[in-house]
C-alpha cells in the first residue's frame, strides 16, 4: 500500500495533477515536433510560391507568344501587361527567400525546382525573342538570386537552368509555327541590308551608285540573318551533346525532355517542308485551309 502510494507521489509534478512524468526525453521530444512543425511549415510556403511561380511564368510565355519579332524589342502592349506578371515572381521569390538558405537550398530543391524552370523557361524566351541569343546560367542566376531580397539571395540549381532551356524549345516551335501560319515565313533577324540602310545617311541611300556584277562576299554571307529553325538545330545539337551523371534523377528528366526537344525540331521543319514545298503548288493570293492535310503542321499549333 505504501509502494503504491509512492508511485502516484512520484507521478505528480508538484502542482496535485495526476498523469504527467518529469522524463527528461519529454523536453527532447517537444523539441523534435516543434522542428517537424516548422519544417512542414517551411515546405507548404516553398511548394506554394513554386505553384504560383509556375502559374505565372506560363502568363508571362503565353504573352510573350503575341509578339512577332525576332531580335527586337518587345512591344508596349507586351511589356505593360508582362510587368505585373515579373513583380508577382519577385514577390514571391522574396516570401521564401529566407526558407532557401544555407543547407535549406538542398533540403527543399525538389520543392523550388518547378518554380525555377518555368521562370528560367520564360526568362529565356523573352532573352532570346529580344536579342536571338541564348541567356546564360550566370545570367538567369544573377536574376533569380537579385529577386530574393534582404532575406538572402535564392540559388538557382544548374539543372533547373538546363532544364528550363529544354522547355524553352517548345515555345520557340510554337512561335516559330505561329509565326509562319502568320506570315508565310520562318522568324529571322534583322537582315544585313537592313542594318546597314540604317546606318547610311539618306543621301547616300538616294544617290546614284554604279551598278556592278560582283558576288557577295562571302563575310557578308556570314552575316545573313539566323532564322529560328537554325537557332533550334543549334540548340538541339548542343543539348544532345549534354551528358547528365548517370543513375540520377536528373539524368531521368533530361532523358524524357531529350525526346520532346527532337519532336519540336522535327516539327518546325515538317512545316517548313509544306510552307515551301507544297505551298509553291498553290496559286496566288490562296490561302490554306484548316483541313487540308498538307497543311495540317503550320496550322494545327
Amino acid at each position: 500500500m505504501g509502494q503504491k502510494r509512492s508511485r502516484d507521489q512520484a507521478m505528480d509534478d508538484g502542482d496535485g495533477k495526476p498523469g504527467q512524468t518529469t522524463s527528461p526525453y519529454v523536453a527532447m521530444f517537444e523539441g523534435f515536433r516543434k522542428e517537424l512543425d516548422e519544417h512542414h511549415d517551411r515546405r507548404e510556403r516553398i511548394v506554394k510560391a513554386s505553384r504560383d511561380i509556375t502559374a505565372v511564368s506560363k502568363k508571362i510565355i503565353f504573352s510573350l507568344q503575341r509578339a512577332r519579332n525576332l531580335g527586337q524589342s518587345l512591344p508596349p502592349f507586351i511589356v505593360k501587361s508582362n510587368t505585373q506578371y515579373w513583380e508577382t515572381i519577385e514577390k514571391q521569390y522574396r516570401a521564401v527567400s529566407a526558407d532557401l538558405q544555407g543547407l535549406n537550398v538542398y533540403r527543399y530543391d525538389r520543392q523550388i525546382t518547378g518554380g525555377n524552370q518555368e521562370f528560367v523557361e520564360a526568362l529565356t524566351f523573352q532573352h532570346y525573342l529580344e536579342t536571338q541569343t541564348l541567356i546564360t546560367y550566370e545570367e538567369a542566376k544573377a536574376r533569380v538570386a537579385a529577386m530574393g531580397g534582404e532575406e538572402g539571395a535564392v540559388q538557382l540549381a544548374p539543372e533547373d537552368y538546363v532544364l528550363g532551356v529544354f522547355d524553352m524549345v517548345g515555345e520557340l516551335m510554337r512561335f516559330s509555327i505561329s509565326f509562319m501560319a502568320s506570315n508565310g515565313k520562318l522568324p529571322a533577324g534583322k537582315t544585313l541590308q537592313d542594318s546597314k540602310a540604317k546606318e547610311e545617311p539618306p543621301e547616300e541611300q538616294t544617290g546614284d551608285k554604279p551598278e556592278t556584277d560582283e558576288p557577295v562576299p562571302a563575310e557578308a554571307k556570314e552575316q545573313q540573318p539566323r532564322n529560328a529553325l537554325s537557332d533550334l538545330r543549334e540548340l538541339r545539337l548542343r543539348l544532345e551533346m549534354f551528358e547528365p551523371p548517370p543513375k540520377s534523377k536528373f539524368n531521368e528528366e533530361v532523358e524524357k525532355k531529350m525526346g520532346v526537344m527532337r519532336e519540336c525540331v522535327e516539327k518546325v521543319e515538317k512545316a517548313l517542308y509544306s510552307l515551301t514545298v507544297r505551298g509553291q503548288e498553290r496559286p496566288k493570293g490562296w490561302m490554306p485551309d484548316v483541313k487540308e492535310d498538307r497543311w495540317a503542321e503550320v496550322e494545327s499549333y
